[in-house]
């Protein structure tokens, strides 16, 4: 009897030390802010749980916008006009950050260009007017040099399916030249 409590008491000890420890899943974005906005493009369905998340970051973002946009752009001297320009294109997908880049430089929507990784096909290049940042999930169009790697962005699907042209942070992408051959 005493060897079998023993042996049952190693066997829950042993039993709990090789359990898998895994840290329990969180959704929230803790790398979006103001100069890299949230990106959920990759999500093909959508649950309640994640429109609830959406809608709180969408206030989250809209508080740090405001922070930001009193203390560290006004430090670096960065305009802090953003205007919405519009919203979905029409004929672009619901993700539509390379649609509306497309739209922008060529005119037209270009239908492989509608993946922002994509845009990486393009020759890398400098920052300079008219070239485009991309990383895989989303792209926009460089417009006017601000300072440092802050650039004033044409920015399809910046969050809250809206259309910007504001200050963007090249931190994270690669600039290309669209107009060049495609690799």
């Amino acid at each position: 009897m005493f060897k079998q409590v023993i042996s049952a008491c190693c066997f829950v000890v042993i039993t709990s030390l090789n359990s898998e420890a895994r840290p329990y899943r969180i959704e929230h974005a803790s790398e979006c802010n103001v100069t890299m906005p949230c990106d959920f493009s990759y999500r093909s369905q959508i649950s309640n749980r994640g429109q609830e998340l959406r809608h709180s970051l969408r206030i989250h973002r809209s508080k740090q916008l405001s922070a930001v946009t009193s203390t560290n752009i006004a430090a670096l001297d960065i305009p802090t006009s953003t205007r919405i320009v519009g919203g979905r294109p029409a004929g672009c997908p619901s993700s539509f950050c390379g649609c509306a880049a497309a739209l922008r430089l060529f005119g037209r929507i270009v239908p492989e260009l509608n993946l922002a990784a994509n845009w990486l096909r393009f020759p890398r290049t400098p920052p300079a007017p008219g070239m485009v940042a991309a990383r895989r999930g989303h792209v926009f169009v460089l417009e006017q040099h601000v300072g440092g790697d802050v650039w004033m962005a044409y920015d399809g699907n910046s969050g809250g399916h809206a259309t910007r042209i504001h200050a963007r942070s090249l931190r994270g992408y690669t600039v290309v030249n669209p107009r060049g051959a495609s690799t």
